[in-house]
C-alpha cells in the first residue's frame, strides 16, 4: 500500500519568505488524512492556520512537496528495514497547496477529525481552515535502482 493510506503525518516542504531563509527550501511536519481510515481517496488533506510559519510560506508562493514514509508506521521495523532503504517505501507528492471548496468540507473534516480528533478542541480563534495538496507530480520509491515517476491517474487509480 501506498504510505499516504498508512501514514497519519508527513514533511511539508515550501520556499521560506521569512528572513533569514527567504528563497530557501523549509520543511515542517503536518498532521495529514487521505480520508478515514481503510476508506482513503489519495488526497492529503490538512488543516491550517496563517499563524503557522509554513502556511505563511504557502500564502506567498503555494507550490509545495511533502514525503510520507513506511518508517512512520511499524512495517519498516518489523522488517528490520532502515527508513533510507529503498525497501521502506517512501513517496513525495508535489504540487499546490490550496483551501478546500465547500463540495469537499465534509470530507477533509471527516478524514482529519476521525484520524486526528484532538484537531476538533484545537483553538476557535486560530482561523483554522481545510486545505489540501493538489498534486502534479508524484515519485514513488519502493525497491531498489531508482525512484519512479508516478502519473496522478496511475496515483488515483491504486485503491487502499
Amino acid at each position: 500500500a501506498l504510505p499516504i493510506y498508512r501514514c497519519d503525518w508527513g514533511a511539508l516542504a515550501t520556499l521560506s519568505s521569512h528572513d533569514p531563509l527567504r528563497g530557501r527550501p523549509f520543511s515542517n511536519v503536518f498532521s495529514v488524512s487521505d480520508g478515514p481510515l481503510n476508506q482513503g481517496r489519495g488526497v492529503p488533506y490538512m488543516y491550517l492556520t496563517t499563524l503557522e510559519i509554513s502556511v505563511q510560506d504557502l500564502q506567498v508562493n503555494p507550490a509545495a512537496s511533502m514525503t510520507m514514509s513506511l518508517a512512520q508506521t511499524h512495517y519498516c521495523k518489523k522488517q528490520k528495514y532502515d527508513p533510507q532503504s529503498p525497501l521502506c517505501a517512501h513517496i513525495i507528492l508535489s504540487g499546490a497547496i490550496e483551501k478546500v471548496n465547500d463540495t469537499e468540507m465534509d470530507f477533509a473534516k471527516l478524514a482529519l477529525f476521525s484520524r486526528h480528533p484532538e484537531m476538533s478542541s484545537w483553538p476557535k480563534d486560530h482561523d483554522w481552515f481545510f486545505a489540501k495538496l493538489n498534486i502534479t507530480s508524484i515519485f514513488v520509491l519502493d525497491y531498489f535502482g531508482g525512484i519512479k515517476s508516478v502519473t496522478p491517474e496511475e496515483y488515483y487509480s491504486v485503491k487502499p
